[in-house]
């Protein structure tokens, strides 16, 4: 009975659809009866050789099948999935993406968070050297002045002859005691026979009219050509009785030469002013212009050969970005000043340098702004030299020019004093700082 059970299920191993048998428990059934009767009547069938040898062909064959019913699930399983299209994955949500934005246009804002002071006043009274009034509104800039504790600006625009005498009258004479008259030099005259000794004398009347000093513009050595088509050294010979009139006279020479050195370099990818220089492309002087060193040169030639001249070299002597090679210049040639005009965005990113660099010099640095009175600008001046405020903007002092923020110097007393006012009082003839 037992060995007809086997010889039926073999059979039925053997003959039924194993691919259907893949997915009916019917077949795993007869699978299990079949392993069941292959151990249980093995020892039975063991007499009947005849028989044995025929039924253990079929049990080799129904084994194979067997082997073949396990693994037809996982292969079949295996078979589909290989043809079918692999099931997408969820595609990953897309990140929003900012709308295109100009580099003109970032104005990103800091998230530090830090001590911020706002100083109306200066601590000590001021003078400030380095301005450019041109058509101010002398109450205008009283306004300013007064709000912040400014006690008297310097006006480098006073132009010669009755320019000068309308400079003068519109601002000293009006307000004394509040301001006071640079002259300018007449380069167009350069190529006149005896241009240095007639300059010269149209300074000392200009001195006698009510001017101060003597300003000197950037485009000497830079752009002021001769009838020959070259530009006009600072060192020129020409020149050399006017500076040395400033001596007799007693008179600063307020001495712009040069620029920024990016001004001077290739105006691409590079440029920590590209901004400022988009704005402004007639500031560019590369390539076809003197370089900065050349320039710089120049100047030092006109400081030695008129050691009795005093000179204030403007904005940091030009080269703020540099302050090694302005203490240099300063050691050797002790009738060379500067001052900080426009350059605390250069100052301020080198904090460390610019403080050590004050305190050093304390006496051959004066204070200026180069930016008409205006009451943020001033206040923002005495934020950087007063506080020891981190990581702000300082382009309101004056205008944008890097893309970088300042830190505070907070100076010392003694030096903050004669940076404000009494280093002028000793330079600059008719300066009236209060002490």
């Amino acid at each position: 009975m037992k060995t007809n059970r086997l010889s039926r299920a073999i059979r039925h191993c053997r003959y039924s659809g194993y691919w259907q048998a893949s997915f009916s428990i019917f077949y795993l059934r007869n699978l299990g009866q079949l392993c069941y009767a292959s151990v249980g009547d093995f020892a039975r069938l063991k007499k009947d050789s005849c028989r044995m040898e025929k039924l253990m062909v079929e049990l080799r064959t129904c084994w194979n099948y067997s082997v073949v019913l396990l693994l037809l699930p996982l292969t079949v399983t295996f078979s589909f999935n290989g043809c079918s299209k692999p099931t997408p994955s969820p595609a990953p949500k897309e990140e929003s993406k900012p709308p295109g934005l100009l580099l003109r246009d970032y104005q990103p804002k800091s998230m530090l968070v830090t001590e911020q002071h706002y100083l109306e006043k200066a601590k000590y009274p001021v003078i400030d050297d380095h301005n450019h009034l041109r058509e101010s509104d002398p109450e205008q800039c009283l306004k300013a002045m007064n709000a912040t504790g400014v006690a008297q600006v310097v006006n480098l625009d006073g132009d010669w002859g009755d320019k000068l005498k309308e400079n003068i009258e519109k601002f000293e004479k009006k307000y004394p005691g509040r301001f006071l008259t640079y002259a300018l030099v007449d380069w167009s005259k350069i190529d006149e026979p005896d241009f240095g000794i007639k300059a010269a004398a149209q300074l000392e009347a200009d001195v006698k009219a009510g001017a101060h000093g003597l300003k000197i513009h950037k485009t000497l050595g830079l752009t002021i050509k001769d009838k020959s088509g070259k530009i006009v050294p600072v060192d020129d010979v020409r020149i050399d009785p006017i500076w040395a009139k400033c001596a007799e006279l007693k008179i600063p020479v307020e001495i712009h030469i040069g620029d920024p050195a990016a001004f001077f370099t290739p105006l691409d990818k590079f440029n920590e002013r590209y901004e400022e220089l988009e704005f402004h492309p007639d500031w560019l002087f590369y390539p076809n212009y003197p370089a900065l060193e050349e320039i710089l040169r120049q100047g030092e030639n006109v400081y030695a050969r008129h050691p009795r001249t005093t000179f204030i070299g403007a904005h940091v002597g030009s080269q703020a970005e540099n302050l090694k090679a302005v203490a240099a210049r300063l050691d050797k040639y002790r009738n060379y000043y500067v001052d900080i005009d426009a350059r605390l965005s250069e100052l301020g990113r080198q904090p460390y340098s610019a403080r050590k660099f004050l305190i050093k010099y304390q006496d051959r640095v004066l204070f200026g702004t180069d930016t008409p009175p205006d009451t943020e600008a001033y206040r923002l001046h005495w934020r950087f030299l007063e506080t020891e405020d981190e990581y702000f903007d300082i382009s309101k002092s004056h205008h944008f020019q890097g893309r970088w923020m300042v830190y505070g110097l907070n100076l010392p007393d003694q030096v903050l004093q004669k940076l404000y006012f009494k280093n002028a009082l000793k330079l600059i003839p008719g300066a009236a700082g209060k002490q």
